[in-house]
């Protein structure tokens, strides 16, 4: 079966991660299928919006590690990355149903959503700086716009996980709902976007993000530096204890 799977219905793509015996994690082929899917649901005329989703209980636990090293050169080429620059072109909105963990681009990939619904069992995290790294999909800068300097601080300079009610607060969700409505939720409002004039809805989501070339240039700035970090005899300690099953992530 397909570890990512794709559906339409009523104008919306819904793309689901389906490697729930890895919690989700997101190897090279996995990023490089799911943005396939949304460059063509961008160019179907069919398409009016996109649902991303996971199994009921996880949304992604973050990068196949194992997966993610073997790359040989990171840049914009690079799946992962390629994904997140695809993320920030698209013109059809985006909605995600976040359900158990949302670790690493689990979390990034929601500030370039325009809805975000969670269940009460999710949990996020962001822990570049527990792997030695540095932040990604623009996170550096669009956290600190979110939430103001000092909270996006103690996400990343900590990078601790955090519950659903902390997500809401800090605006990194829109709402929050039952485990058992989570999907069905999301999926509506997809629906509703799918079904709004589309050239009014893409002229209104350019409209809300002026600063999209200023997001695309702090993108690059942190890959630059995220392959430097990478190559670092810190990193190597770090991704190897994880590789170890230290408690670097979720601690």
């Amino acid at each position: 079966m397909s570890q990512i799977q794709v559906q339409d219905k009523q104008g919306v793509k819904i793309i689901t991660i389906n490697r729930p015996e890895k919690r989700n994690a997101l190897s090279l082929e996995m990023y490089t299928c799911m943005t396939e899917h949304l460059i063509e649901g961008e160019s179907d005329n069919a398409i009016y919006a996109f649902l991303i989703k996971g199994q009921s209980n996880v949304f992604t636990a973050g990068n196949d590690v194992a997966d993610f090293l073997t790359a040989s050169h990171l840049d914009e080429q690079h799946p992962a990355f390629r994904f997140l620059f695809t993320l920030l072109d698209l013109t059809k909105p985006i909605v995600a149903a976040v359900t158990g963990a949302a670790i690493g681009i689990g979390t990034t990939l929601l500030l370039h959503c325009d809805l975000v619904y969670a269940s009460r069992s999710a949990k996020f995290q962001l822990p570049f700086i527990n792997l030695s790294l540095v932040p990604e999909a623009g996170s550096s800068l669009l956290l600190p716009q979110l939430m103001g300097l000092q909270q996006a601080s103690e996400l990343l300079l900590l990078g601790e996980s955090f519950d659903v009610q902390k997500a809401k607060s800090l605006n990194i969700i829109n709402d929050v709902i039952s485990d058992e409505d989570i999907f069905e939720h999301a999926l509506a409002k997809a629906i509703k976007l799918a079904s709004q004039p589309p050239q009014a809805l893409q002229a209104t989501r350019v409209l809300l993000r002026p600063n999209k070339e200023l997001v695309r240039q702090q993108m690059k700035m942190e890959l630059n530096e995220f392959g430097i970090r990478l190559k670092s005899d810190e990193a190597k300690i770090r991704f190897q204890a994880f590789l170890n099953n230290s408690n670097i992530i979720n601690d």
